[in-house]
């Protein structure tokens, strides 16, 4: 009489059980990696690290075909990898610069003048308004003796609103902006900032002005990293990532024993990128 008993309460428990586990086990399946950028991934996390720091300590740009040597990779795999690195980077570049620049703008300056990412292309209209080049604003924050601090880079087009929302998140009242003759900066002063325009006239002259020289400094080394690493790539689709990816790495080159940390850390709070959404271009404004 007391086996019965036992035997059915063995069934009981052995049906609770598997329903327990059809209905909640799949969705408590899960890993260190789950909800990161890593996510699904195949490879080592070592692969990820050597990535990570050839991005970080290397002088200029990296680009894929160069990324998958080390860790013996294919192209396709080095690409999407440095692209989800470089969306990571471009996920947290910005909130950098808007810190350091509220915490140290009081009383520095701030140079910004708009260009474009533009290639050999045949055809096409000639100047700000080709349908071949892509605008991007770059700011530099610099120190009363001229010496840079942060910088911005920000693929924006050259209109009064994509101007003033720039200037409310990158910018604080107590900011003094020198910039070229473009009317649509007059659009800084939104958020209380001061402004002063300088037309340059363009030619080679304008870029000896001293009060563009920290920028047109940073514009002539961004030209070279572009040149020396990167044959080409599409300009409207994944400019503003390696935009991000020098703005990235110059704003933490003061110290660069935490900068592979600090990737580290932010993508392990970057929500996971896979192929379909690193592919979507990201809009202007």
């Amino acid at each position: 009489m007391n086996a019965l008993p036992g035997r059915h309460l063995d069934l009981a428990t052995a049906q609770t059980i598997r329903s327990h586990k059809n209905s909640f086990m799949p969705a408590m399946r899960t890993t260190t990696i789950c909800g990161t950028v890593f996510q699904v991934t195949w490879l080592p996390l070592t692969n990820w690290y050597l990535a990570m720091h050839l991005l970080t300590q290397a002088k200029n740009n990296v680009s894929a075909l160069e990324l998958k040597r080390p860790p013996g990779v294919r192209y396709q795999t080095a690409w999407l990898i440095k692209r989800k690195l470089l969306q990571v980077m471009a996920g947290h570049g910005r909130s950098c610069v808007n810190e350091k620049s509220r915490a140290n703008t009081m009383g520095a300056l701030r140079s910004t003048m708009p260009t474009q990412l533009s290639g050999e292309s045949s055809g096409g209209k000639r100047g700000r308004c080709s349908e071949n080049k892509v605008p991007f604003i770059a700011a530099v924050q610099t120190t009363r003796a001229g010496q840079p601090v942060p910088m911005c880079l920000k693929k924006l087009g050259f209109t009064k609103e994509a101007i003033a929302n720039w200037a409310r998140k990158s910018l604080c009242a107590s900011a003094q902006v020198l910039s070229d003759g473009l009317r649509c900066f007059q659009s800084v002063t939104v958020v209380g900032a001061s402004h002063q325009r300088t037309v340059t006239g363009g030619g080679a002259a304008s870029v000896k002005l001293e009060q563009f020289r920290a920028v047109n400094t940073v514009l002539g080394n961004l030209e070279t990293a572009f040149r020396g690493a990167c044959h080409a790539f599409d300009f409207a689709k994944y400019g503003h990532r390696y935009l991000a990816e020098v703005q990235y790495r110059f704003n933490r080159h003061f110290d660069l024993s935490v900068i592979l940390a600090q990737l580290l850390r932010a993508s392990a709070v970057t929500s996971q990128h896979p192929v379909r959404i690193i592919r979507v271009a990201e809009h202007d404004g």
